[in-house]
């Protein structure tokens, strides 16, 4: 089986070297960047629903099942409301100042300091949510083939680091474009075959086990205890603004729609994600409810984010196992690609100023672009290491409150400046943006505590809230020349 699943790797793997070579003849900065804003939106559409998904949710939705039930669908129809404000207020922005970097908008609104601080908290959000979903996809590959070959853990990171940095550090967002849309066809077939596989093996045509799962209690939306994280309105309230803040003010999602060649093209691009978004999480969640029925009856130990694996690659015949891998590499490759491209992207345009610098050759730019690629990617190397010697449960949990502790600063400082006309002190913006999410830790950690409270994913909305109210105390009315 080990030998079998390696296999898959590689021809999946060469696959999208193939793709690479193609889409990167006559690359350059500007391909890089911004896809020569050539981009058919509908392919970025469809390539973006494998980036916004990603191994966590290939993983840990259908784990997540057991505790939330379908009460998570609740967070997705947050999700659509978010898209809507991202097509219709944020993309405009960024389309009619031409960004290449959006945190380049903070600049031209508040000044130097915002400018960087938001560009920072996104490489500090980044860092941490894609090195996570790339740690829950190499550690299952890891515990079933490297592990029995004795290759360590942190020569097996290293191994797919290098395969991802090799197929992006030349074609950047043009390339990512099209292997997302490769990767998002994989993972949706490996989605629903898996789900018949499993149908089949419980003796259910696939409408008998979605009958099945209608009748089970897993199929709850609605929870209306307001002491819950699981909560109804916590459930939309935080998929809105998660949305907002995790790809509207979000450097890898939007670079991929702003290489569209006009705001119209990206926003059909943004409302045809969002809806096929929609019917793709109910996918997952049937299958979750499927995968839990299976493990009752099967008498499995494995739960969360163990039981997808242990399930298909155990219990399930071997095709089961081969299209299992295609699917969960479907759902590495998206994770990295787009998040090294993207961090690259921000660190040479906010920090190292490729925009406007003309002291640099476009031979010189790109060999420091590389070495920035090559940095972030050995980042990641070193924070999938310390995933792994500090594991949990569920990481999809750890996602969402790793981004409503990181994101909430990009939140209120986007929101200050699109909402108000107020200046503000910019050298005093760094502190503002540090002291909201340590208050918001500090909450969160003693909520239940002090006033019998669990936060969820609006702790994001907390977290952007004060961040608004300290920008409000540190500016000023612009003035107006008559």
């Amino acid at each position: 089986m080990e030998t079998l699943i390696f296999i898959v790797f590689i021809l999946y793997t060469l696959l999208l070297f193939g793709i690479t070579i193609v889409t990167s003849r006559k690359a350059n900065e500007k391909s890089f960047f911004q896809g020569n804003k050539k981009s058919p939106w509908f392919v970025v559409a469809y390539g973006m629903i494998g980036a916004s998904l990603s191994g966590v949710t290939f993983m840990s939705v259908p784990g997540w099942v057991n505790d939330r039930m379908f009460s998570y669908m609740l967070m997705v129809l947050g999700y659509f409301l978010g898209y809507l404000v991202i097509a219709f207020v944020l993309m405009p922005t960024y389309y009619r100042l031409n960004l290449i970097s959006i945190y380049t908008y903070l600049e031209k609104r508040f000044g130097f300091f915002s400018h960087k601080t938001g560009s920072f908290f996104f490489m500090l959000s980044r860092c941490l949510g894609a090195s996570l979903r790339m740690f829950i996809v190499i550690i299952v590959l890891y515990n079933f083939v490297f592990s029995h070959w004795g290759i360590p853990f942190e020569v097996t990171v290293g191994l797919f680091l290098l395969l991802i940095l090799l197929f992006t550090l030349k074609g950047g967002i043009k390339t990512i474009v099209w292997t997302d849309t490769l990767q998002t066809t994989f993972m949706l077939t490996a989605l629903v075959m898996c789900f018949i596989m499993v149908a089949d093996a419980l003796g259910f045509s696939f409408f008998g086990m979605i009958k099945e799962i209608s009748a089970s209690d897993y199929f709850t939306f609605i929870v209306t205890d307001t002491a819950s994280r699981n909560c109804w309105w916590k459930q939309i309230l935080g998929g809105a603004f998660i949305c907002i803040a995790m790809t509207g003010l979000d450097q890898e999602m939007m670079q991929k729609n702003l290489s569209c060649k006009n705001i119209k093209s990206a926003q059909k691009n943004m409302i045809s994600f969002s809806l096929i978004l929609f019917v793709v999480n109910f996918l997952f969640l049937t299958l979750g409810s499927a995968l839990y029925i299976y493990k009752y009856n099967n008498g499995i130990s494995a739960s969360g984010d163990d039981l997808f694996a242990e399930v298909a690659l155990k219990h399930l015949p071997p095709l089961a196992s081969v299209i299992f891998i295609i699917g969960l590499i479907s759902a590495l490759y998206p994770s990295a690609d787009g998040a090294l491209t993207s961090l690259t992207t921000a660190f040479c345009i906010d920090f190292l100023n490729f925009g406007t610098r003309k002291d640099k050759s476009e031979k010189a730019k790109t060999k420091i672009r590389h070495i920035v690629h090559i940095g972030f990617a050995l980042l990641f190397t070193l924070i999938i290491i310390f995933y792994y010697h500090n594991k949990n449960e569920h990481l999809i949990d750890i996602l969402y409150q790793v981004a409503s502790i990181t994101y909430g600063p990009l939140l209120g400082l986007f929101s200050f400046g699109l909402m108000t006309e107020r200046r503000v002190n910019d050298k005093a913006v760094p502190f503002v943006c540090v002291l909201a999410p340590l208050v918001c830790f500090v909450l969160n950690n003693n909520s239940l505590e002090w006033f019998n409270y669990s936060f969820d994913f609006e702790l994001l909305l907390l977290n952007g809230l004060l961040t608004f109210i300290g920008l409000l105390t540190i500016s000023k009315k612009e003035k107006t020349t008559k």
